[in-house]
């Protein structure tokens, strides 16, 4: 894949071979692939990597609806309702639709439901956060709890603790907080980048939470690209060159990329060759294989919305990676 046929491919499922065919199966309306396979899966953060996945594809249609009416005694059939109501408040609250709030409350309700049926399981706290961000003014008390340490906002951290107690730095849980802050803070972004360092620094090895840091520097980047002349800069600042050797020590070394989100894979080697370390960045290229992602290669170029454009820089950075470990 280092020669000029190379030709990267978008697939949400990455690396994940058997979650990739579901979601094609789930895109035809069938939904037999999804329920064999939510049986097999072991380990919360898979679970939760899956779900989420298939929720995104699932919520513009009625196949969970119809898996649920053919088994409704499945408990992963009643997790992927709670992932598509709530990816369907979600999307509604981003476009401003009048029903936004209705879909909201019976997300929420499908959430806590779930989480009653399911004490073991994170998703349900974990669409709980992806709730949060709806509640603009911070009506619920629920969303205004004080931080567990200093310099870091109030927000639903009560939510992230039953998360994380299922699983411990869920990948997810972690960035559905990420959002509830960056909702908060339309401004600078001080607040996220000491969540963002604050949760990095009490994570494992291989943990996702290492990662974190990198998306708060690209979303620093989008809002302020209308600074040309820093926009080089940025990469190869001090903090950014530390964040993304931070990343590669602590996150890369220790995971398994077949098992790895392709958006913490493409955010690495983004950071990297941003900060000019080719050679750390061609082993993420080659851990990324053919799945890149559009972000946030997109952030670097003229037309953000153009996925074209994105593969270019893409495909400039990888080449520019590759040759520098020659």
């Amino acid at each position: 894949m280092a020669g000029s046929d190379y030709r990267p491919v978008y697939h949400p499922a990455g690396h994940d071979n058997e979650l990739r065919v579901a979601v094609q199966d789930l895109r035809t309306g069938r939904w037999v692939s999804m329920a064999r396979m939510l049986e097999r899966t072991e380990g919360w953060g898979l679970w939760t990597q899956r779900t989420q996945v298939l929720a995104a594809v699932a919520a513009g249609s009625d196949v969970v609806q119809a898996w649920r009416a053919e088994e409704p005694h499945s408990a992963p059939a009643a997790v992927m309702h709670t992932r598509v109501t709530v990816e369907r408040a979600v999307r509604a609250h981003r476009s401003g639709h009048p029903r936004t709030r209705e879909l909201w409350q019976e997300a929420w309700t499908a959430c806590r439901d779930t989480a009653a049926i399911r004490p073991a399981d994170p998703v349900p706290w974990v669409c709980l956060l992806a709730l949060a961000p709806l509640d603009e003014d911070r009506r619920m008390d629920e969303h205004r709890l004080a931080p567990p340490g200093p310099m870091l906002p109030a927000g639903p951290w009560g939510i992230l603790a039953e998360a994380d107690e299922r699983d411990p730095h869920n990948r997810e849980a972690y960035h559905r907080m990420l959002q509830f802050v960056y909702a908060g803070t339309p401004g600078p972004l001080t607040e996220a980048a000491n969540f963002a360092h604050w949760a990095a620094g009490s994570a494992p090895p291989g943990s996702a939470a290492h990662v974190l840091p990198l998306y708060v520097r690209v979303e620093r980047y989008r809002r302020e690209r209308g600074q040309e002349k820093a926009l080089d800069l940025h990469w190869v600042a001090e903090e950014a060159i530390r964040d993304a050797g931070h990343a590669l020590d602590r996150w890369f070394l220790s995971a398994d990329p077949r098992r790895v989100s392709p958006l913490d894979l493409n955010h690495l080697a983004h950071a990297l060759w941003g900060a000019h370390r080719f050679e750390e960045a061609a082993r993420v290229f080659d851990a990324i294989g053919p799945y890149w992602t559009p972000l946030p290669w997109a952030y670097r170029t003229r037309a953000p919305a153009d996925q074209a454009l994105a593969e270019e820089v893409f495909l400039q950075a990888r080449s520019r990676s590759l040759a520098g470990r020659d």
